[in-house]
């Protein structure tokens, strides 16, 4: 039986990201030690790889699990918990060392990339908070039912190509807010507009939209107000603005005030229905999946997760 105190670390190492990946966790391991962490340690390179290793976590009795890793690799860790026995999932807190590109869901808590002592001593002082999980159920082109749990958000549309240009420009740029400017301009080429039904509250939209982002955290930054813990999703729905418009809300985008920009009509709901999205991409916490075959619906889930917050 493990003991009570041990923590489980996967690590998921991001090769694109500037310096080595053996580096990096040579500074979290001498955090660790300094902090007098028990631990064990695995490490994944793989969405197939957390999973697996996630349920051996579960499986071998760990209370407190760690994932050094990104968004990404958070909703692989979410997902498998939620697919274990509700009592198991009770015993288990989730805790991140922010690793990734994309750290957005960290960010929310105030965890910064590199600032690994003071995360550690955080993570070692076991607040625990219950979150909210927002959830899509949808149909695979094969018929079957699926779902799949998010953190921070789910993108239809514009943003999700975006999100997967940003993952590349990341990779030459370094910098957070340059990937997302040198996507914006890459977006020149893509498709601007989609023909959506989608049902929001009393609100039946059917038209042309642009992007629609629909949060459970902040969005990466689209639902600012958004919080995981309310029981609530927030929505924001964008329709096609002229290219002045455009202009004004990627300088609203950056300076975090994408609320503002008259295109953008804001939502806060229980449950939002996708009729019909016709060609555009689904991102899910900054990934792309596959795109659901026909009409899908976006939940929240209250209070299902625990997980580590600092003071």
């Amino acid at each position: 039986m493990i003991n009570d105190n041990r923590w489980g670390i996967l690590y998921c190492p991001k090769h694109e990201m500037l310096g080595s990946p053996k580096r990096r966790w040579e500074k979290i391991e001498a955090c660790l030690k300094s902090n007098g962490v028990e631990y064990d340690f695995v490490q994944s390179e793989s969405s197939a790889g957390v999973d697996r290793l996630i349920k051996m976590m579960i499986n071998n009795g760990y209370r407190t699990i760690v994932v050094v890793g990104g968004d990404s690799a958070l909703n692989d860790a979410v997902n498998c918990l939620m697919q274990a026995d509700r009592n198991d999932r009770e015993r288990v807190a989730l805790g991140v060392i922010p690793n990734g590109l994309m750290n957005d869901f960290a960010h929310f808590w105030g965890l910064r990339e590199d600032d690994y002592d003071q995360i550690i001593k955080w993570l070692k002082d076991r607040r625990v908070r219950k979150i909210d999980l927002g959830c899509i159920r949808y149909a695979n082109k094969h018929g079957e039912a699926c779902r799949r749990y998010f953190l921070n958000c789910i993108n239809i549309g514009l943003v999700a190509t975006i999100m997967n240009l940003r993952r590349q420009t990341r990779h030459y740029s370094g910098s957070r807010t340059l990937s997302f400017i040198m996507s914006f301009i890459l977006m020149i080429f893509q498709r601007l507009e989609y023909r959506m039904h989608v049902k929001i509250n009393n609100d039946d939209l059917n038209r042309s939209i642009m992007t629609m982002c629909v949060g459970n955290a902040t969005g990466y930054g689209q639902t600012p107000n958004a919080v995981p813990y309310n029981g609530l999703l927030d929505v924001s729905v964008v329709y096609h603005p002229g290219m002045t418009q455009l202009l004004e809300g990627i300088y609203l985008f950056v300076r975090g005030k994408f609320l503002n920009h008259k295109s953008v009509h804001p939502y806060r709901t229980r449950k939002v229905e996708v009729l019909e999205a016709r060609k555009a991409l689904v991102g899910i916490d900054g990934r792309l999946m596959r795109t659901p075959s026909g009409p899908f619906t976006i939940t929240v889930e209250q209070e299902v997760i625990n997980f580590l917050i600092p003071e």
